[in-house]
């Protein structure tokens, strides 16, 4: 597990020496045990190295054997020594046992395209193929690694993080504020395009070929669902074992410990059960439902393994999180953010790499928004005109049970769900905003270019795909990846594997929720490893207690301090926003979510472009 950076502009030779360097120290924090360099009139490339495989070789960047090719990669390929095997057969020389260099030779021998169908892993990577002159790259198939890129007239620069490209003396750093809006909506970055004017994410599942200063993406793989109708049975053992055999991949595809996060839920304890690792991490808040860290230490007690845990207080919280924006690089307004931060850290102190369950609600229907009471399907059955005349009518009055659910389906579908993280409508972030950043943009304008790829299906496969082209990638894994290399972890995600998806995309939606449960035939297979407590628990995610929190007096001035700072009204309308304050304050309206929405992004702002000392 590492990071990587580079460029192409015209700087010259020995200026690009010392900016690479520059642009690398800079991410120091994805691979404090070493660093490498090369080049030459054309290219620069950076690498910081997290050893995990093949300890004293795999020195980045990397070459093939005539060095005609260069490469510096982020992750881990698992099937590298099957693939090596391969290729040796056909005449490569091999200097290491590490997977970059399988990556290298692999280009080699079949070309990025079929490669990369043949990789098994998290990744990304950028090879410098000098007999072609041009630079070609790739990231994995659910974006578990991230990958940002900036491109002007006369440059092009990459890398794991943006924040290297602000050590680019021709770097210019510049909000996009059309970002905002649907950040508010979503809680997270969602265009490609990111919060840096110019700079852009390589999409999960895309490559890139750079050459004659012309950018040309392609796609390698497509999330696509071919459900097939066996039965129950034969789907629980055929999974069962492939799962079995992807935490295998993952926890021993290294040579040093690899330890394993372990919240109450059904996720990670089902890893835990599988690969046993001698230690498990937890973290939690000394709130009453704002802590399952002691069923992670009860399953733990059961299965024989240390448990390490952490309570975080509210002082911990407000202190960690201009961090957490700094190293995310985009406002992030998942709560759950700063804990994973602090569970990171805490498992640094004794490992080098982690097992995680990321993935598993995508794939296995895990959310509680994926079960919709019958009840609520007869109401979608009414024409859409007559629902968006109750919602009309609902609207001002007092609130009043189930009248949330009224507004929220009397909505087309497509602007009904738009993934997991869903924080307020367009309206409401419209009448937040300054005036020069109101807009017509809408939902459906971001969801169309991946709907309209699934229109026929059903409901339940229709929020399974946005989610996995929106919450997944854009805002679950990139806080994991962040997060654990804020603190020089690498983390990984045995339940998101492209043989476990392959497989989980063709069982049908019936076994996926089953009357009122979730995620159902993972559950069935994980009580085989676990006590049923633990397969059967609710879906709860990562509760942090912020909005009962901001109802203090000490975190409500935090809170409305920031609110009442001049810059501010570049972005919002402050009047409306410190009264969305006051009603939360005064208990009038439950206005917590919303809230931190805000103060994340000013936070980041305040990190990025005011405190020019920390950036």
């Amino acid at each position: 597990m590492c990071g990587f950076v580079g460029f192409i502009d015209e700087t010259k030779k020995k200026e690009k020496k010392e900016i690479i360097k520059q642009m690398a120290k800079r991410i120091i924090h994805r691979g404090p045990d070493g660093e490498g360099f090369y080049v030459d009139d054309k290219v620069a490339l950076g690498h910081r190295r997290l050893s995990i495989v093949d300890l004293s070789g795999g020195a980045q960047p990397m070459y093939n054997e005539d060095k005609s090719l260069v490469i510096v990669f982020n992750g881990e390929i698992y099937n590298y020594e099957q693939l090596k095997d391969d290729l040796q057969k056909k005449g490569h020389i091999f200097e290491s046992d590490c997977d970059t260099e399988v990556i290298i030779h692999g280009y080699e021998e079949w070309g990025i395209a079929e490669l990369l169908q043949k990789l098994v892993g998290m990744f990304s990577f950028v090879i410098y193929d000098k007999k072609e002159n041009q630079l070609c790259g790739a990231r994995d198939h659910f974006g578990i690694k991230p990958f940002y890129y900036y491109k002007n007239k006369n440059a092009f620069f990459f890398g794991s993080e943006i924040k290297s490209f602000l050590e680019h003396p021709n770097f210019q750093k510049e909000v996009n504020k059309k970002a905002l809006k649907m950040y508010l909506i979503f809680q997270y970055s969602v265009h490609e395009e990111t919060f840096f004017k110019n700079v852009f994410k390589l999409k999960p599942g895309h490559y890139f070929i750079w050459r004659d200063n012309e950018l040309e993406i392609k796609q390698y793989f497509e999330v696509k669902y071919h459900k097939k109708d066996n039965s129950k049975e034969q789907i629980t053992k055929e999974l069962s074992e492939i799962l079995e055999q992807s935490v295998k991949y993952h926890q021993t595809t290294s040579d040093v410990e690899v330890g394993s996060y372990l919240s109450g839920g059904v996720d990670s304890s089902y890893v835990v059960s599988v690969a046993k690792p001698d230690k498990t991490f937890s973290v939690g808040f000394d709130e009453k439902g704002f802590d399952e860290s002691m069923y992670a230490k009860e399953l733990s007690e059961i299965l024989g393994i240390n448990n390490y845990r952490k309570t975080i207080t509210p002082e911990e919280f407000f202190d960690a999180l201009p961090l957490v924006e700094y190293y995310t690089d985009e406002p992030e307004a998942n709560l759950s953010a700063v804990p994973l931060y602090y569970l990171s850290k805490l498992a640094s102190e004794q490992v080098k790499v982690v097992l995680s369950g990321e993935g598993s609600d995508e794939m296995f229907g895990g959310y509680n928004e994926y079960y919709e009471p019958t009840l609520l399907k007869i109401y979608t059955r009414i024409p859409l005109c007559i629902r968006k005349f109750i919602r009309f009518l609902i609207k001002p009055l007092p609130h009043f049970p189930g009248q949330n659910t009224l507004r929220l389906y009397g909505l087309p579908f497509d602007e009904r769900y738009i993934g997991h993280g869903t924080l307020m409508e367009e309206w409401e972030a419209n009448e937040i905003l300054c005036n020069e950043l109101k807009s017509n943009e809408t939902i459906r304008d971001t969801l169309k270019p991946v709907l309209d790829k699934i229109k026929t299906r059903d409901t339940l496969t229709k929020k399974m795909y946005i989610d996995m082209h929106f919450w997944l990638p854009q805002d679950i894994l990139l806080k994991a990846d962040k997060m654990t290399m804020a603190n020089s972890l690498e983390l990984r995600v045995p339940l998101l594997d492209i043989n476990v998806f392959n497989y989980a995309s063709s069982i049908p939606t019936k076994y996926l929720v089953e009357k009122k449960e979730t995620k159902s035939i993972f559950r069935k297979i994980a009580n085989n490893k676990i006590p049923e407590e633990w397969s059967k628990r609710r879906k709860l995610g990562f509760p942090v207690p912020f909005s009962k929190w901001i109802r203090e007096e000490k975190y409500y001035k935090k809170v409305k301090e920031m609110f009442n700072q001049k810059f501010v009204k570049e972005f919002f309308d402050q009047a409306v926003i410190e009264q969305m304050l006051e009603e939360h304050y005064h208990n009038q309206k439950n206005n917590g979510r919303k809230i931190y929405n805000i103060y994340s992004f000013l936070t980041w702002y305040k990190v990025y472009f005011l405190d020019e000392k920390n950036v």
